[in-house]
This record gives C-alpha cells, structure tokens and sequence, in this order.
C-alpha cells in the first residue's frame, strides 16, 4: 500500500526535508524515502529509504549532520560518482539490482555493470560481520586486528602478505553457488609466499638446557648459519653469524629418557646434529629431587664432525658466559573454531578452539634477532612462519605464529 504522505506537494517535502537537515525533527520521526513502485514483483522496489534523522557523529563531518543515506540509495550513487566500472556484490543483493538501476535512471547518472557472485566462506572461522562485532565487542578477541580473525587487519597482524591472500582468492576463483572452502588452502598460499621471502633463524619455544663438557667454558664460537637453503658460499648476505658455546639450549620436546627406531631426537647416549654447529652425544641427566624432572642434560661435542647422526636440531646458545640468550613472546595460534562450519550451529560460541592462542612468555632467540622490526616475517627453523607483533617493546620482541611449516589440523575439524 501506498503511503498516505506519498503524493504529499513537493514545496512541502522539501520544507521536512530542510528540517530533518537542521536537526528540528526527533530522531525516528521523520524518513525521506524513494518514490519507486509499490505494485512492483519486487520488493527492493516498495519505496525505500533514502535518508534517516541520526543524531550521531559522524567520523569526518561530526556534527555538522544528523541525517544519514541509506544503503539503497547511497551505493548506486557512490559507484557512479567514482566512475566505478564494475559494482561487484554478493548474492543476496541480487535482488536490489532494481532499485540500483531505477535510482540512477532517474537521477540521469552513469550506470555501472553489476555482477553478482557468493560469499566467500572458509572454515574453522566466521566470515558474517554481526558474528565478527559480537566477538570484538564482548571480547572474546582483542579486536578487529587479533590474528585469530579472517580480517584483513588481523592477516596483516598475523603476518599474512597481500599476495598470498590474492593468490589465494585467484585459485580458488568466483562461483555462484555457496561453498565452504578449506583453510588449507590459504595457508599452502601463505606457505608458498614465506618460503620463498622470510629468512630463516632459530628460536626455542620450551627451552632445555645443555651443558657440554668437553668445551672449556667462556669459549664462544661464531659460527656461520644461512638465511636461505640454497645460500651460495660467496654471497655474505645469504648468512648470519650464531654463538656457540659451552651452554646450549634446545626444544624440551628434542629430548627422551628413552630412546626409540623412529625418534630422532636426543636421548641418553645417542647423538645428534646441531643444526650449522657440531654434533653432540648426550651423557648424563640431571634430574631434580622428584626424579623425573630434567634440570639439564650434559652432552660432548664431536669437534671433528666425523659423527654423522640422523637427527638435526635447532638451537640457541649462551651468547657469553652466564647470560642468557636472547629472551622473546611467542604468540602461536591456531584455528579460531573447532568445527569446519562453526556459522551453522546453535551453539557457535561454545565451539571457540580454547586452544586458538597459546602464549609462550619466555622463549630463547639467537642474537641477531635483536634488531627486528614490527611487521618482520621469519620462519623459525622447524617452527614454522612467523612475523614481530605491534605489542612488542624495545626490551621485548613479540612474535605471532603465522602459520606452521605444514598442516598439523585433524582433517575434518573435530
């Protein structure tokens, strides 16, 4: 049905309007709509809104207005004014294709192309924007930005480059009909960029300490370490330069009491590779008075190199004697929700992965670390990717995990 006011004189309508602008009529008094076609198949064709009384700043003009466009009426335009070629919408707005056109035909202004197409849907996470608010505004993240979120602020934080999201949106194309897309498939793209552009380095999240005993104490060795796998000899910029000492420390999840066929880390008296360093064998364990937990382990070094052990671990030394290595946070994070399609239940926040970010306060860095700027992206040797967080502070380096070195998600979700 048409409105009662639909045919109200146009002197009249303007003289509202005016008083909508200065601010004389009540907040939800008063509308300024589209005069479409009420008969009309269509519904986006009843009228519409053009503008709203909103007594809210706004981010640029403040105060200076209190009456706001409506989306119907303002993105048609908007498009045409910035001479836009191609007006690209996901499919629920197919239907106000209508009402774009019939706003433009009557204002007498540029008509772009419209294509539609749907949403793009990856798994383990929510893409809907009320569900994005929800989480930011009740805290179940830290914001638009954290880098559980497939936000692009919050890619950008996590250490995702812009080329491996386009890479990322190119192979999987556009497509009418609604999908779930695996976020595998993003993270082989992010894989695929970071090898070939973040330099390698060493870090140990959990960190065990090795005392070697045959390396007289205060002997600090530099040795070289290569940014890339393929570092050629002559090229100085392909290396860095680590500590090796009579203290090292390696990943707490490298050693075992007991010795197996398949585990190639390190165990009671068997050997294995420090990565760019020497081999060592381990010789004793030091446990505390429970008798099960490591304190350290004490280890001798094959100077000589003629020990070929199968196993080849990542390590931090003591850069001098008595002082630690060089201590950093590291954010590892996972998937944001346990189920691949977490928008379809009832209960979507109950499936939230509790395990989505860990915290690890106190890691060991190699020295060159130091100097690392936020936004920096490494891949930390058997760790996987990651890149130096905002939250990071001259005494402190903060590291998000931006992806690991391969998939290590159950297939499936849960």
């Amino acid at each position: 049905m048409n409105s009662p006011w639909r045919d109200r004189p146009i002197a009249e309508s303007l003289k509202l309007f005016e008083d909508m602008r200065n601010g004389r009529i009540e907040e939800g008094k008063a509308t300024l709509r589209m005069k479409q076609d009420m008969q009309n198949d269509n519904f986006n064709m009843y009228d519409l809104i053009a503008y709203r009384i909103k007594f809210t700043p706004h981010p640029h003009a403040g105060d200076k207005w209190c009456i706001y466009p409506s989306y119907d009426y303002a993105h048609c335009i908007v498009d045409s004014i910035e001479n836009i070629t191609h007006s690209l919408c996901t499919l629920e707005f197919e239907t106000r294709r209508a009402s774009y056109f019939w706003l433009l035909h009557a204002l007498g202004l540029y008509q772009p192309y419209v294509w539609e197409y749907s949403r793009l849907n990856v798994s383990n996470t929510v893409m809907s924007k009320r569900k994005l608010n929800f989480l930011v505004t009740n805290k179940y993240v830290d914001g638009w930005d954290d880098p559980c979120l497939m936000t692009l602020a919050g890619l950008r934080r996590r250490g995702v480059t812009s080329t491996s999201i386009n890479a990322f949106v190119q192979g999987i194309g556009i497509s009418r009909s609604d999908s779930l897309i695996r976020l595998d498939r993003l993270e082989y793209h992010i894989r695929e960029e970071l090898n070939k552009t973040a330099p390698r380095t060493m870090v140990v999240l959990n960190p065990l300490k090795v005392v070697i005993t045959n390396m007289e104490s205060g002997t600090i060795m530099h040795l070289d370490a290569k940014r890339w796998p393929d570092a050629q000899a002559d090229d100085a910029s392909a290396f860095y330069k680590v500590p090796f000492s009579n203290v090292v420390y390696i990943e707490h999840s490298d050693f075992r009491m007991k010795d197996s066929k398949d585990y190639y880390g390190l165990a009671p008296g068997k050997s294995v590779l420090l990565r760019y360093a020497f081999p060592i064998k381990c010789t004793e364990v030091i446990l505390s008075d429970d008798k099960e937990t490591i304190l350290h382990i004490r280890a001798e070094y094959d100077p000589s190199k003629k020990t070929k052990p199968k196993g080849v671990l990542h390590w931090v030394a003591e850069p001098s004697p008595g002082v630690n290595p060089l201590r950093v946070e590291v954010r590892l994070f996972e998937k944001l929700f346990n189920s691949e399609n977490p928008a379809e239940l009832d209960d979507w926040l109950s499936d939230l992965n509790p395990d989505s970010k860990v915290v690890i306060p106190e890691a060991y860095a190699e020295p060159s670390l130091h100097s690392a700027a936020v936004g920096d992206r490494f891949q930390f040797e058997r760790l996987g990717y990651f890149a130096v967080d905002k939250d990071s502070t001259p005494e402190k380096l903060v590291f998000n995990r931006t992806v690991t070195l391969k998939d290590s998600f159950p297939k499936g979700g849960k």
